[in-house]
């Protein structure tokens, strides 16, 4: 079973940053806790190379956890000229709807869909070996899992996110099934 764990709350809010590396946001041990709990002892171990991503890793499995390796393919999309823009100062894109929205490529960055491009072999390898591996990453990366389940990048972006999340998919020959979405401590 593969399980992806959406990093936690950033110093960051109100702004885009998938590319731009910021900090995590220290939660509450009895939350990292209950996130634990949630999901089996892992085989394997992979993060996203944020800073956000790392430090939440610390926090669910534990200061003196070894290191994972991370993969630069499970970066966030890259927004381009939109990153470290607040959320309010964005271009209204709400007019594209579905695969229109995921072909949306920000000034100078990638699109949704050249993510899922990006994400799926990283995500297709990880959830090919035995036992359960455990991804920390981002809302993005869970997207581009659902994006590859579902078959579409379009639909996988009507998904919310909830950082600190757990969402988990069975591999199977080049794909993913989707097994539940969005859990929350």
């Amino acid at each position: 079973m593969l399980y992806l764990i959406r990093h936690a709350p950033t110093v960051a809010q109100g702004r885009l940053c998938g590319r731009t590396d910021v900090d995590a946001i220290a939660m509450a041990d009895e939350v990292t806790a209950r996130v634990r709990a949630h999901i089996p002892a892992p085989s394997r171990v992979i993060t996203s190379p944020a800073k956000r991503c790392v430090q939440t890793h610390a926090m669910v499995f534990g200061a003196d956890a070894p290191l994972p390796p991370s993969d630069p393919r499970l970066w966030e999309q890259d927004f381009g000229d939109h990153e470290d823009t607040p959320y309010a100062d964005l271009p209204d894109i709400g007019v594209l709807a579905g695969d229109d929205l995921a072909a949306y490529c920000p000034p100078n960055g990638e699109s949704f869909a050249a993510m899922c491009a990006r994400v799926a072999p990283a995500l297709v390898e990880a959830a090919s070996g035995d036992g359960d591996v455990v991804i920390v990453a981002h809302a993005g990366t869970v997207r581009a899992a659902l994006a590859l389940a579902i078959g579409s990048p379009g639909p996988a972006m009507g998904f919310e996110v909830a950082n600190l999340s757990v969402s988990t998919f069975r591999g199977y020959d080049g794909g993913l099934s989707v097994g539940s979405v969005n859990w929350t401590p």
